[in-house]
């Protein structure tokens, strides 16, 4: 073999190694294109699920101000005919009107905090709390309610630092203990507490967040809505059906709230009752 040979070959050879180069670095323009592509798919099937929600919700909110609008408007028209009413009739009309106004009132506000958590996070102030007083906080407003249903709130959380929005985790205690007193039934416990994370679905089971079970041994609800009970304005057929009153989304911002906070939420029917099953981190960090 001469040297022109040689040379030949030597061409040859980087030749070949400049076109695998060239071949590896397609490839990887190529590999970062159909990820710039699936990425970019995600985002638009993300947007167009968010606009689906919010025409959901919009639609939703719409209904939800149907009834106690329409209920308002016949009183008030009824008041406002001059047909003759006895004072304990007008005094009902006026009753049904301020209670329709209160669930307006709740309506809004719930809306408002579902909004402020999906696009404006980083409002919701952050402190050193207490969770069993929090929670105490929640159960103390509504003792009343619950006694009047035959309720029993028991808060057997023990001393437990966390740093978290106090709205929120307030709302968490409240909205389940509401829910509890407005469809668990007659004569129930309502009882929250710490435990141990051993055979939970959670996938964060260290130190960093609190562990709490929140149950009633009431009526529990059918399983196939266990899966859709954080829904907005989820109604369910049985045993927790929505009555007047509450707005539908209690629920639902119980599971923000949780989410907030960096923990995990889900529901399970027990023997009897229904129980909820939640983490919190100590230690949430602002949103920015």
């Amino acid at each position: 073999m001469d040297w022109s040979d040689l040379l030949l070959l030597l061409l040859l050879l980087v030749i070949l190694v400049l076109y695998l180069r060239l071949m590896r670095k397609n490839r990887r323009l190529r590999q970062m294109a159909d990820e710039a592509n699936r990425l970019r798919r995600e985002a638009e099937a993300t947007e167009q699920r968010n606009r689906q929600l919010k025409q959901e919700m919009t639609s939703n909110i719409a209904h939800e101000l149907k009834t106690p609008v329409a209920s308002i408007r016949g009183y008030l028209e009824i008041l406002l005919s001059g047909k003759p009413l006895d004072d304990d009739r007008r005094r009902h009309f006026l009753e049904r009107s301020f209670q329709q106004t209160l669930r307006l009132s709740d309506l809004i506000q719930d809306v408002s905090v579902i909004n402020k958590l999906e696009e404006s996070a980083e409002l919701f102030p952050m402190e050193h709390l207490d969770l069993r007083d929090v929670a105490q906080e929640a159960f103390d407003e509504l003792q009343d309610r619950a006694e009047a249903a035959g309720i029993s709130l028991h808060n057997r959380l023990p001393a437990l630092a966390l740093r978290g929005n106090h709205e929120l985790l307030y709302r968490i205690f409240r909205n389940l203990a509401d829910n509890a007193i407005s469809y668990a039934g007659r004569g129930v416990d309502v009882v929250v507490e710490t435990y141990q994370p051993a055979n939970s679905k959670f996938k964060n089971q260290n130190s960093e967040y609190l562990f709490l079970h929140f149950y009633d041994n009431g009526r529990g609800v059918p399983d196939e809505y266990l899966a859709r009970l954080f829904d907005r304005f989820v109604r369910i057929g049985e045993g927790r059906s929505r009555a007047d009153g509450g707005t539908g989304l209690g629920l639902s911002i119980v599971k923000h709230a949780v989410l907030f906070h960096h923990g995990e939420i889900y529901a399970k029917n027990r023997a009897p009752g229904l129980e909820f099953y939640f983490s919190l981190k100590t230690a949430t960090p602002s949103i920015t």
